[in-house]
């Protein structure tokens, strides 16, 4: 089987698309919000993989109030954690060193879904999960899918989550790694064209140092109270998505030095202070 990733995402209007369920009028704002941040790495799987008429309207129509984290929370066995101070995040894993140790200024988060907030998930466990995406499609269409993820050979998946001290600003970052660094360019850039899609989100802020990265805002609506953005990026063969969320008013050039602070602890995982 060929590791190539040509697959072409199907459109609303294309035959091979499965039907998209709709989105009620009244979910239009909080579809606003929700579509920064309930875009993680399964629901761009899909639109890669041929389902992006589900995907877009999943996004369009979300509730906040509705869970999209879908990774088990199984991990590899961890190893003993050689970190000096474990409030700065786990180290016993390769995924988990590749994570931002917490700032100064910063604490552990709150949990990320059902997953807590500093964990990883395997790569079987979390190949197994975004096949789960492939129920209710026609066998032929499921087994395409099916195929696809097999073809990105997911590594495993980690995740932690930040808090300032004073409670204005909480981010979350994950890190996936796949074996196929061709696959990993070809899903920033569909995600990149699923967020430009939705016609709803600012341009975030750029980060200095860093090409392979792509930052989007929330709307500049005044009733809201809360601000937020969320960058998508790639190093190699990893995977990156940082979304940062507060009350306004909400400083990009903060998340933007996080964000920063995150890609270049990747480059040099060793020189984190």
């Amino acid at each position: 089987m060929s590791d190539d990733i040509g697959t072409t995402a199907a459109t609303p209007e294309s035959p091979g698309a499965p039907a998209a369920p709709g989105a009620p009028e009244a979910a239009a704002g909080k579809g606003r919000r929700v579509a920064l941040t309930a875009v993680p790495l399964v629901l761009v799987l899909a639109a890669v993989g041929g389902a992006a008429a589900y995907t877009v309207q999943a996004v369009k129509g979300a509730d906040r109030t509705v869970e999209t984290a879908v990774w088990d929370d199984s991990a590899p066995e961890p190893g003993p954690d050689p970190a000096v101070d474990a409030a700065r995040g786990r180290t016993d894993t390769e995924l988990s060193r590749l994570l931002m140790p917490v700032p100064q200024g910063y604490r552990l988060g709150p949990d990320v879904g059902e997953l807590g907030n500093d964990d990883e998930t395997s790569g079987e466990k979390a190949t197994a999960a975004v096949k789960e995406i492939g129920r209710g499609l026609a066998g032929k269409q499921r087994r395409q899918l099916d195929e696809y993820f097999d073809k990105l050979r997911i590594q495993g998946v980690a995740h932690r989550s930040y808090t300032g001290e004073s409670d204005d600003l909480l981010l979350t970052v994950q890190v996936a790694r796949m074996g196929n660094e061709r696959a990993v360019r070809s899903l920033h850039g569909r995600r990149i064209e699923l967020m430009e899609s939705l016609g709803v989100l600012r341009k975030g802020p750029k980060i200095e140092g860093h090409k392979n990265v792509a930052c989007y805002r929330l709307p500049d609506d005044r009733k809201d109270p809360v601000d937020g953005i969320a960058c998508y990026a790639y190093e190699g063969g990893l995977s990156v998505t940082v979304e940062a969320e507060g009350p306004k008013p909400f400083k990009a050039s903060t998340v933007a030095g996080l964000v920063k602070e995150q890609l270049d602890h990747i480059k040099s995982p060793g020189m984190s202070i």
